[in-house]
């Protein structure tokens, strides 16, 4: 088992893409009722409990969601406690200086309850829509990190690339609270893993795939690069694609048409092969998917967080073109059953 910090503040919260979804009849919804049902599901995660509510950032038809900071601000003004983040915000594409803006308005809106989680991300799209080139594909990612991790102070930024003229200013608005909260996601790559640690900023790990405990020897190797870089001590999350329903028969059935489609259609794009039911139900059984009756899920999600001694567990509740009516479900039994039985199974 990884070094533990369970006991200090686990948060428990739900990440979704914007999916586009159908109706009961099959028949897709329009990107505006997908946005305006997102915020819906927002709201419902902080009226049961929920500790955070991510939303991914997409430029594709078959997600809503490409401005996820305007979402985020519309659920803010009908809540009150819930976290508001991002899964992910794709900085390699946007400007470091008006994601801090942006966010640090979202978190004075919310009474500061905003927070980004930064990456790459595994889509392509937002690189030829903004003018980017594919081939610069890490020193994007490398160099606007580097100038988001400076504008963290809120103090005057001094700084020089090569893929934007060099900066010399303040940025604003400033925080109340001095700097915003940020994550970094990473898929599984050690040099991910090493270089969040030595920007100091919380890791988020995406397990898509395989066993959760594969994934120990990157949550070693995150605090060992901290220790050795004379960070302090940081969060650790993890993000897996799930559902809650009212029994595990019932999970299974209704998650895997969606789960298939979202993952079909990505891997005729990529050249990988169609999902077999076999290869779900491995995944519900013994991967990353995180599907079943309130027990079932509370049971994995507490095993994941004592393998890797995470401080946060995300789950991507929305799969693919899953109807709204079961997501909003899926999210109260997750708020009311799920995790209090979390706290309880790691209680004991």
């Amino acid at each position: 088992m990884s070094e533990s910090v369970t006991t200090r503040g686990l948060q428990l919260g739900l990440d979704t893409f914007g999916d586009v979804t159908v109706d009961a009849d099959g028949r897709p919804l329009s990107h505006a009722q997908v946005l305006r049902n997102t915020v819906e599901q927002g709201v419902v995660a902080d009226r049961v409990g929920v500790d955070a509510f991510g939303v991914g950032e997409h430029h594709r038809d078959d997600y809503a969601v490409s401005a996820p900071e305007i979402v985020l601000t519309a659920i803010a003004a009908r809540t009150e406690r819930i976290t508001l983040g991002t899964a992910v915000t794709v900085l390699s594409s946007d400007d470091p200086v008006r994601v801090y803006e942006r966010f640090a308005t979202l978190d004075a809106v919310s009474n500061g309850r905003a927070e980004i989680t930064l990456g790459r991300g595994s889509f392509t799209e937002s690189f030829p829509l903004f003018g980017y080139d594919l081939a610069d594909y890490e020193t994007l990612f490398t160099e606007k990190l580097d100038l988001f991790a400076a504008l963290r102070s809120e103090g005057r930024v001094r700084w020089q690339g090569t893929h934007r003229p060099p900066l010399d200013a303040e940025v604003f608005p400033k925080t109340e609270r001095g700097t915003l909260p940020v994550w970094i996601g990473v898929g599984g790559s050690p040099e991910s893993v090493v270089r969040a640690a030595r920007y100091g900023i919380p890791m988020a790990l995406a397990i898509i795939g395989g066993a959760a405990e594969r994934f120990v020897p990157y949550a070693d190797l995150y605090r060992r690069a901290l220790r050795e870089l004379g960070q302090p001590e940081l969060p650790l999350g993890v993000h897996s694609p799930g559902f809650v329903a009212d029994t595990d028969e019932e999970a299974r059935e209704l998650m895997f048409p969606h789960f298939k489609a979202n993952r079909d259609r990505i891997g005729r794009e990529r050249g990988w092969g169609p999902t077999s039911r076999a290869d779900f139900e491995a995944e519900v059984d013994g991967g990353a998917v995180v599907a079943g009756s309130p027990e079932t899920v509370a049971q994995k999600i507490a095993r994941t967080v004592r393998a890797l001694g995470l401080n946060r567990f995300d789950l991507k509740y929305s799969n693919g073109p899953m109807p709204h009516e079961q997501l909003v479900h899926a999210i109260e039994l997750y708020g009311t059953q799920v995790i209090p039985r979390v706290r309880e199974l790691l209680a004991d």
